[in-house]
């Protein structure tokens, strides 16, 4: 037997198979020897005072609604509502450059392909590439949306750049033919009230939120086909609750305001949905659709809206920021990825499981906060009022498999850090150093590091 002395050996219920599978998602002490660094990183996080804050800002710029740091994390980029996008180093905290006409109205999302190209997405329904050696003009411009374009996301296996707009359309732009005319897009897929969408870090689902509540998670994700209204297979339509519902044979149907999915617009698909010879021997078929309304503390009877989407940075679960239809409350929630085909393509199945959540802050009706996970996955930096809290899964910042509750419970509150004047919102961690910014609605930006 290796590892913790308490963790089942090859001989346990469910044999060897389970021990390993266990190991290899990190349920053992000795799978990652990099956690008594994760472990550093985290005191360094919680000893971070607010007067160790550095304060970024110009004049012109208007409120910070994205940040985003360079994958070797030597440059911090700012989208603004004003049409610029400014970079600075974070590490001398000086301004290096601001794109003053990156669009044509607000930026609301900056995406790194590598260490020197990035891409923007804006109301003016294009996208931007910009290179960091040559920022005096734009790469290429993408045309392509029809309404203001959200998100953007890269899949660096194939090189495809992934956007979602208030149109509901995912658009894939192959990058590989990239030239100053744009490159070659499609339509992958659509839906109605669409939010926020995001890829797993191995690119094997897609997740979409939308205003109405669902969540949409495409399974054994094929961006090089393109979806069709009638031609994906649905698993699941159903609300996503705590252990205990989960496992109950009911299962509330969909919400009133509708299914969003062009689909289907009254209610759970029929097996006759699901398209047979996509099916691959063995397991379920490429890009199956599963809608879920995750449950909300609180808001069992009530509808809500998710507004922020993330993930955790090995996959294991999705972050939610979630606010009630009437404005009058807002939760971040954790729901664990509940992994495993189902018995048969269309049977009662929940693949995400509510872990912790909290109650957030109800300031700045209308406007999008966005949080996010560290690079270790142990700490989440969540926008509230004119700071940050850094929320951990229990009071030692401990691994989320290593502290899963049977039932849902409270994220912990490591710090509350206030450095700004203004409600805050948006934050990012510093991949590669101990480093955290947050950027508030009156266009000020400010970044958090231990003094030392």
């Amino acid at each position: 037997r290796h590892g913790d002395p308490a963790e089942p050996g090859p001989g346990a219920p469910g044999g060897l198979f389970a021990w390993l599978r266990g190991r290899c998602l990190g349920r053992g002490a000795a799978v990652d020897p990099a956690r008594d660094t994760f472990g550093a990183m985290t005191g360094l996080y919680g000893a971070i005072q607010p007067a160790d804050s550095v304060s970024l800002s110009t004049r012109t710029h208007g409120a910070v609604f994205n940040l985003e740091y360079s994958p070797d994390g030597s440059v911090l980029t700012v989208a603004c509502e004003q049409t610029e996008v400014l970079l600075f180093d974070p590490i001398s905290s000086k301004h290096i450059k601001t794109l003053s006409e990156a669009h044509e109205d607000c930026v609301n999302n900056i995406r790194f392909l590598d260490n020197r190209l990035f891409a923007t997405c804006s109301d003016d329904t294009t996208i931007a590439l910009w290179d960091l050696r040559k920022l005096n003009a734009k790469v290429c411009t993408l045309h392509g949306h029809t309404s203001w374009v959200k998100n953007i996301e890269y899949d660096t296996n194939t090189r495809l750049l992934v956007t979602s707009g208030f149109d509901g359309n995912v658009i894939i732009w192959d990058t590989n033919r990239c030239t100053e005319d744009g490159c070659p897009h499609k339509k992958f897929f659509h839906t109605r009230f669409l939010m926020r969408m995001r890829l797993t870090p191995d690119c094997s689902k897609m997740l979409i939120s939308t205003s109405s509540g669902y969540l949409l998670i495409l399974h054994d994700l094929d961006l090089n086909k393109s979806l069709e209204v009638g031609s994906y297979p649905i698993l699941r339509a159903r609300r996503t609750t705590s252990s205990s519902d989960i496992t109950s044979s009911g299962s509330s149907g969909p919400r009133a305001v509708g299914s969003p999915c062009h689909q289907n617009n009254s209610g759970p698909p029929s097996e006759k949905t699901l398209s047979r010879p996509s099916q691959r021997e063995g397991g379920s078929p490429r890009n199956s659709l599963e809608v879920l309304t995750p449950e909300v503390p609180g808001e069992r009877d009530r509808g809500n809206c998710i507004t922020s989407l993330q993930l955790h940075p090995k996959g294991w679960a999705t972050l939610l920021r979630c606010s009630s239809n009437t404005d009058d409350q807002e939760w971040t929630c954790v729901y664990e990825f509940q992994e495993g085909a189902p018995v048969r393509p269309v049977s009662p199945r929940c693949s995400l499981r509510l872990t912790h959540c909290i109650e957030e802050a109800n300031v700045g009706r209308g406007y999008i906060k966005e949080l996010c996970f560290s690079p270790d996955g142990r700490m989440i930096s969540s926008p509230h009022v004119f700071g940050i809290r850094l929320l951990g899964f229990d009071a030692h910042c401990s691994e989320l498999v290593d502290c899963l509750p049977r039932e849902a419970s409270p994220l912990r509150e490591i710090r509350s850090l206030y450095s700004h004047n203004d409600v805050v919102l948006t934050t990012k961690f510093s991949p590669t150093h101990c480093q955290i910014a947050s950027g508030c609605l009156s266009g000020h930006v400010s970044l958090y590091q231990p003094k030392f």
